[in-house]
């Protein structure tokens, strides 16, 4: 399915991707919506409308994945609240090993990530998953979110990768299109980001649900 043997440079989204992303789906969707009921005195229902609106009306946008913006919204420490829930944060399956066999084939393995620093240096804390990375970047550092082009030529500016030879492995859809219109050759779809939700396909890119459906062989053989 991959011709690693072509790859040097090897992008790979945090949220979804390399992490289960029910973290993320249970704290915006539950978790948040009831301590912002419980802080401020309102319903449920209230709660759910209020963040639902903001969370549509910013999508996509870096103030999406702003933490610090989120904090000023509804005027509550969200980093303190994630870490609330943070036994939740979970590395998915295939993961590691994954990373371990590109380490050994030495590829270059940069984290890319639209998280906020806040929330990116949380959830390293608790994985450690950057012991396998060479380079771990938040779009912040940019001021663009991997939804916009611009991150992708600021990105090549920086790190000098070459297009044709990179693979770029995420679970959104628009942030993979974004990618493509740059230029970056191999692209993966991680179709089942959410552990507890199924499998839904892109249709667009290459559709994995694990890691393990495109493990490199770290034989000789295949470089032959």
């Amino acid at each position: 399915m991959i011709e690693w043997q072509t790859i040097d440079t090897v992008l790979l989204d945090m949220d979804g991707t390399l992490l289960d992303l029910h973290f993320d789906n249970y704290f915006w969707l539950t978790h948040l919506p009831l301590r912002y009921a419980e802080y401020h005195q309102v319903s449920q229902q209230e709660a759910n409308n209020f963040l639902m609106e903001h969370i549509r009306l910013y999508e996509g946008s870096l103030k999406w994945y702003c933490l610090d913006h989120w904090s000023e919204l509804v005027q509550m420490d969200i980093p303190a609240l994630k870490r609330e829930i943070q036994h939740k944060i979970q590395v998915r399956p295939h993961a590691k090993d994954f990373l371990s066999a590109l380490r050994h084939l030495k590829k270059k393995l940069v984290l890319i990530t639209n998280a906020h620093p806040k929330g990116l240096n949380l959830k390293l804390d608790i994985t450690q998953i950057d012991r396998w990375l060479d380079l771990v970047i938040s779009s912040h550092e940019f001021n663009l979110p991997k939804e916009d082009i611009g991150f992708w030529q600021a990105l090549q500016t920086r790190e000098h990768f070459d297009p044709a030879r990179t693979i770029f492995i995420d679970d959104t859809p628009r942030v993979l299109k974004s990618a493509q219109l740059f230029g970056i050759a191999n692209l993966v779809c991680i179709n089942a980001p959410d552990s507890q939700k199924p499998a839904k396909a892109s249709e667009q890119y290459i559709d994995i649900s694990h890691f393990d459906e495109i493990m490199p062989s770290t034989t000789i053989e295949q470089y032959c």
